[in-house]
C-alpha cells in the first residue's frame, strides 16, 4: 500500500508540476485546432475521462445547498521560486512550505496558474482571468482554490508576475516573491466548494474545488498581455454538473 501510494504521489506532483500529461504518455493536446478540448478525450487512453467522467471542471458554479463552511485556513508564507511558460499557460512554482488545511486535511501549494477567460463562471458570469492555486496531500490528493479577476484597475501584486512573464513556451525565469500567493488573494475568502476534475488531460476526477467568491481587480492591458503571450485563450468550456452539489 505504501508502495502504491508513493507511485501515485510522485505521478500527481510530475503532472502538476508540468500542468500537463506526463511525456510518456506522448499525446498533444490544446485549445484549437485538431488538438482542442472537444477532442481531448480521444487523443489518448489516459484522456479518457476527459469525455466519460461525471465529475469534470470547470462548472458554471451556482449554489444548490447553503451550508457552514469551515474557514479555509491559508498559510502562504514561503516565497515562489520561478514562474513557466509551459505552453499552456503560464505558472508560477513555489518552495515548501506553504499550506492550505481543510477537512482537517494539509494540502500544500505547489503551484499557481492561470486561464483566459475565466474557466468557471459564476452564476452565469465569466470573468476575463481566473487563477487556480494547485495543492498536494501527503497521498497526492488535489485541491484548487480559484481566484477571479474583474477588469478594473491594474493589480499591482499581479504586475510582478506579469514583469518576469516568459513569451515563449518552455521558458522559465526566476521569480522570487516572498509574499505572492497570499497578496494576490482578496480580504473576504468566502467560497463556494464542489467536487470536480482537472480542467486539463488528463482530466483526473476526484479533486476538491474552492471558488472564491470575491474577485480581485486587473487592468485590459495586463488581461490582453496574458493573452498576447498565449496567442490564444486558454480555457476549457464548461461541463455538466451531472448530480453534484455546489455548496456555500
Amino acid at each position: 500500500m505504501k508502495k502504491a501510494t508513493s507511485i501515485l504521489l510522485a505521478s500527481t506532483m510530475m503532472l502538476l508540476a508540468n500542468n500537463t500529461a506526463p511525456k510518456s504518455e506522448n499525446a498533444h493536446w490544446g485549445y484549437t485546432g485538431h488538438n482542442s478540448p472537444d477532442t481531448w478525450g480521444t487523443l489518448s487512453p489516459k484522456y479518457h475521462t476527459c469525455s466519460e467522467g461525471k465529475n469534470q471542471s470547470p462548472i458554471n458554479v451556482r449554489s444548490s445547498m447553503d451550508a457552514d463552511l469551515e474557514a479555509l485556513k491559508i498559510s502562504y508564507t514561503n516565497a515562489s521560486k520561478d514562474i513557466l511558460n509551459n505552453g499552456h499557460t503560464v505558472q508560477v512554482n513555489f518552495e515548501a512550505g506553504n499550506t492550505l488545511v481543510v477537512d482537517d486535511v494539509i494540502f500544500e501549494l505547489k503551484q499557481f496558474h492561470f486561464h483566459t477567460p475565466s474557466e468557471n463562471n459564476i452564476d452565469g458570469k465569466s470573468f476575463p482571468l481566473e487563477a487556480h492555486f494547485v495543492h498536494l496531500d501527503k497521498d497526492g490528493n488535489i485541491a484548487v482554490l480559484a481566484l477571479m479577476f474583474e477588469e478594473g484597475t491594474e493589480n499591482a501584486e499581479l504586475s510582478k508576475v506579469w514583469e518576469k512573464m516568459p513569451k515563449n513556451g518552455g521558458d522559465t525565469n526566476e521569480l522570487v516573491l516572498s509574499d505572492i500567493a497570499s497578496s494576490l488573494l482578496p480580504d473576504n475568502k468566502d467560497y463556494y466548494r464542489f467536487n470536480g476534475s482537472l480542467t486539463t488531460p488528463p482530466c483526473t476526477e476526484g479533486v476538491r474545488w474552492f471558488v472564491l467568491k470575491t474577485p480581485v481587480s486587473i487592468s485590459k492591458e495586463q488581461v490582453e498581455s496574458f493573452l498576447h503571450t498565449m496567442h490564444h485563450p486558454n480555457n476549457r468550456p464548461i461541463q455538466k454538473v451531472n448530480a453534484r452539489v455546489v455548496v456555500e
